[in-house]
């Protein structure tokens, strides 16, 4: 793998530094246009920076390859990158002057690297909190995939404290591949399978009181998802103040695959969102059936507007930016935004209405018809009732009136006993093992 890749790479280090200034003057041209032209996560000269000029241009030599005059001519002045960044200013190596320019139009952007070296002000091994300026601050994940374990609850808590006693706002995103791939299901795994029940509520406990200060803390808290967008992830943006999401944005409570339901306080969300759809003069149950369905069919969002469209955003409450290098300075803008309007912690809901046993007979009925059809497996048929006894607020006689805290209960009782079960146990290692979703 290491030949190959020299064997190709030191041939594009030669053909890249000998098109200058032949098809542009400025080396980050180049890697502009092969990221938004041919979808390079990084261009050549950025390539060539992460192996190390130097020693990229003596490979060279040795498979019959010459860097241009100007590069030898660069290293020569004691310059041994094209890029480097300076007080969180990205710079690149410019030929005509033989100096370091910024790069134009990142001075409107916010990368995240660039804060990196002098703005990290908190850490730990799941996610770190960098000082974005302005009052803000941000909670970047870097675990794999960006999973959510208790090191990134923790960093999320954290943050809240620190932005309630000395900053304006909070805001949750990453620059990595993905926003979140969801929570980190081998640890959920692992607690079941030695039965650490009690950890294991503990930590369902401490997932749903942190999504809930997501939305109830004294400062405002904007979410800026893009790409996957998945289980917590997706869980969290149903508790943001708002979401400014990026156009490429998948998102989806996709726990039903892994044998549970949404755990993190995204079944009560789903339950309050389904009773303010309630109209006095139509078929409640309409309303809980579509919510259900988005759940108990693991409907992911093929783009921002289609996560709009099934239920996952608010009107009102989430924006679109559509190039995905501007994310966090539009997420950092609206957090200002709320500040500067006068933001007030709101107020805890007393007042959504479940339907008991009145959507309980639908939801079974439901149930019972998609498995005698063949359509679902007997498990399935199980999750879909312990998912619509969540939602339906338990066998009440008769509609009623909840908080949020009883529906986060019922939520975290159910969560827990699907995860004592033998096949989804099953599912879960399967995910865990192979990346696989399991149905059985």
């Amino acid at each position: 793998a290491g030949e190959l890749f020299r064997a190709s790479s030191f041939g594009l280090f030669e053909y890249v530094s000998d098109r200058i200034p032949e098809i542009s003057d400025e080396l980050y041209r180049i890697d502009d246009a092969m990221r938004a032209g041919f979808g390079w996560e990084l261009g050549p000269f950025e390539i060539w920076d992460a192996v190390g000029v130097a020693d990229a241009v003596e490979g060279m030599k040795k498979y019959g390859h010459e860097a241009a005059a100007w590069v030898n001519e660069m290293l020569a002045a004691g310059n041994t990158s094209f890029y480097k960044v300076e007080n969180g200013v990205r710079k690149y190596y410019d030929i005509p002057s033989k100096s370091y320019l910024a790069v134009p139009g990142t001075n409107e952007i916010i990368i995240l690297d660039n804060l990196r070296a002098n703005k990290v002000i908190w850490k730990n091994s799941g996610a770190s909190i960098i000082d974005l300026g302005d009052g803000i601050l941000n909670v970047e994940f870097h675990s794999k995939m960006n999973t959510i374990g208790g090191d990134t609850l923790q960093a999320i808590n954290k943050a809240i404290d620190m932005a309630e006693k000395d900053y304006r706002g909070l805001v949750i995103g990453n620059d990595g591949a993905n926003f979140s791939a969801g929570a980190n299901v081998g640890m959920i795994f692992m607690m079941a399978v030695e039965q650490e029940w009690d950890e294991l509520n503990m930590a369902v406990r401490l997932f749903q009181n942190t999504s809930m200060r997501i939305r109830y803390s004294s400062i405002p808290v904007v979410l800026a998802p893009h790409n996957l967008t998945l289980g917590g992830g997706c869980e969290f943006s149903l508790h943001a103040d708002h979401v400014q999401l990026n156009a490429e944005t998948y998102m989806g409570l996709v726990e039903f695959g892994v044998g549970v339901i949404p755990g993190g306080g995204g079944t009560k969300e789903f339950a309050l969102r389904a009773s303010d759809e309630y109209k006095e003069d139509q078929i409640v149950q309409n309303a809980l059936k579509e919510r259900f369905l988005t759940i108990g069919m693991a409907k992911v969002s093929t783009s921002a507007v289609e996560a709009f469209e099934l239920g996952y955003l608010q009107k009102d409450k989430y924006s679109i930016t559509m190039n995905r290098s501007r994310l966090i300075a539009d997420a950092k803008a609206k957090a200002i935004e709320l500040a500067d309007a006068g933001y007030t912690k709101p107020v805890q809901r007393k007042d959504i209405r479940v339907l008991g046993k009145q959507g309980l007979g639908i939801v079974y009925a439901g149930a019972n018809t998609m498995y005698s059809g063949h359509y679902i497996s007997e498990h399935d048929k199980k999750i879909s009732e312990k998912l619509g006894w969540v939602m339906c607020g338990g066998d009440l006689s008769s509609p009623t009136e909840v908080t949020e805290q009883y529906l986060l209960d019922l939520e975290r009782e159910a969560f827990l006993s699907l995860c004592g079960e033998r096949k989804t146990l099953e599912r879960i290692q399967s995910i865990v093992t192979k990346g696989k979703p399991l149905r059985n």
